[in-house]
């Protein structure tokens, strides 16, 4: 016969009636503990983007949940540095590591607006009507004001009346053909947000 005090008999019946409580709840510690944790971003998409805030471009990792399935509306729920971007090598800076809340945030413009002259209002347009009244405004201003020659007949081949700033967000290569393409017009007045 075992001998147990009162203490041992209280310990042993708790841990026994713990333990049933707990199976009979479907709870079994080689099931939980053979189990294999979550990463809680498995499930995202990653989209490797260029950070837009200032002029060093660093590389950023963009998770976004949401296949597009109905009724799942794609959503950003995490953003990190790129470690394997050679610029910031997956650091970011406080307001790069804050994109989650402009990405998110409701005042975010998500569509281009036009403000006619004399107006004091807004208005939403297409993408198509923007690209396609943003070309015709540069091809009016262009004829109405590119000068091919000087008043001593020197071919200058050039265009003053606008300018243009390029993104500091985009390669290399995007810069040296919007540099290209800005040259083609005759644009003089042309630099880049990562010099400025």
């Amino acid at each position: 016969m075992v001998q147990l005090s009162r203490r041992q008999f209280m310990k042993v019946t708790g841990s026994s009636l713990a333990g049933s409580s707990l199976a009979l709840m479907g709870f079994s510690p080689t099931t939980a503990l053979a189990e294999v944790r979550q990463y809680k971003l498995a499930a995202t998409t990653v989209t490797r983007q260029t950070c837009t805030y200032c002029s060093v471009g660093c590389g950023i990792l963009m998770y976004s949940l949401g296949d597009g399935a109905k009724n799942a509306k794609r959503s950003v729920i995490h953003v990190e540095g790129d470690p394997d971007h050679p610029v910031n090598r997956g650091t970011l800076c406080p307001k790069g590591a804050s994109l989650l809340d402009i990405v998110n945030s409701p005042n975010r413009l998500l569509y281009p607006e036009v403000r006619e002259a004399g107006s004091n209002e807004w208005k939403r347009i297409s993408w198509d009507e923007a690209s396609s009244r943003i070309a015709k405004l540069m091809k009016e201003d262009r004829d109405a004001n590119f000068v091919e020659k000087t008043d001593d007949g020197l071919t200058v081949n050039r265009w003053l009346t606008t300018g243009m700033l390029a993104a500091s967000a985009s390669s290399n290569e995007a810069g040296y053909i919007t540099h290209k393409v800005a040259r083609s017009w005759g644009l003089l007045a042309f630099d880049n947000q990562a010099r400025v």
